[in-house]
């Protein structure tokens, strides 16, 4: 039995509860880490884990409401791959108060992780991240994540996405050389945490670019490899889709 769409609201609560809580968890398991290992692939492991069993949970509790977003870069490819199914005013506003809820919810997230280890919240990341081959592996991070979700929905199996999203990322934060962030509302989030999750503030702009790019790669290859023909489209706010 398909659930009938949240009303609006409800929804973008969702979407900002739920990237608060996916950026807490990263920015909270980076800091854990950072306290008790000097050991980078200790770190990078724990937090890889953590982010990763985190995704997952929040895309099966809060997909049934809002889609389980958490990323402008799903709701802009979603809105795009869809935007002849359901056309109208409506749709845009969506998008608009879902990445809005995104971002103000990432922000939230660094600031509550911050907080809860002690540290002053608003502190912003002194960690550089824009050389060119980082930017290379965050487009790439992002395409891969934009595939994976919208391969899903054209295979019909959206019921797979916490644990595909999940483990995506969870490959992703080893085998990219940016750390997977792949999300410009996380990106903006982790700019104000100085820890090992943290993104300088002038790195963002060209991080947020590169995943920008990932996703126009992304939907392409998605196009090329699935063509126009999907399965059949759930009602929003009943099917499974993140993530990053």
């Amino acid at each position: 039995m398909r659930m009938s769409p949240a009303p609006l609201p409800r929804r973008v609560l969702a979407e900002f509860t739920g990237t608060a809580a996916l950026v807490a968890v990263i920015v909270g398991s980076g800091i854990r880490a950072d306290s008790l290992s000097q050991d980078v692939g200790v770190r990078l492991l724990a937090n890889a884990a953590a982010s990763a069993i985190g995704l997952g949970l929040l895309i099966a509790l809060i997909g049934p409401l809002s889609g389980a977003h958490f990323n402008p870069v799903v709701t802009l490819s979603e809105w795009w791959t869809r935007r002849r199914e359901d056309p109208g005013p409506d749709r845009g506003r969506e998008v608009l108060a879902y990445v809005t809820a995104q971002v103000g919810g990432a922000v939230a997230g660094a600031l509550l992780a911050e907080a809860m280890f002690g540290r002053a919240p608003g502190s912003w990341s002194t960690e550089p991240r824009a050389a060119l081959h980082l930017l290379l592996g965050e487009a790439v991070a992002t395409a891969g994540l934009v595939l994976v979700v919208q391969g899903l929905r054209h295979i019909g199996r959206p019921q797979l996405a916490p644990v595909a999203v999940a483990g995506y990322i969870a490959a992703a934060i080893w085998f990219t050389s940016s750390g997977s962030f792949a999300n410009p509302a996380a990106t903006v989030g982790r700019s104000l945490t100085d820890s090992f999750t943290g993104i300088a503030p002038s790195s963002v702009p060209a991080y947020a670019a590169a995943q920008f790019l990932g996703m126009l790669l992304g939907m392409g290859l998605a196009g090329v490899l699935y063509g126009t023909d999907r399965a059949a489209a759930e009602p929003r706010g009943a099917t499974v889709r993140r993530t990053g």
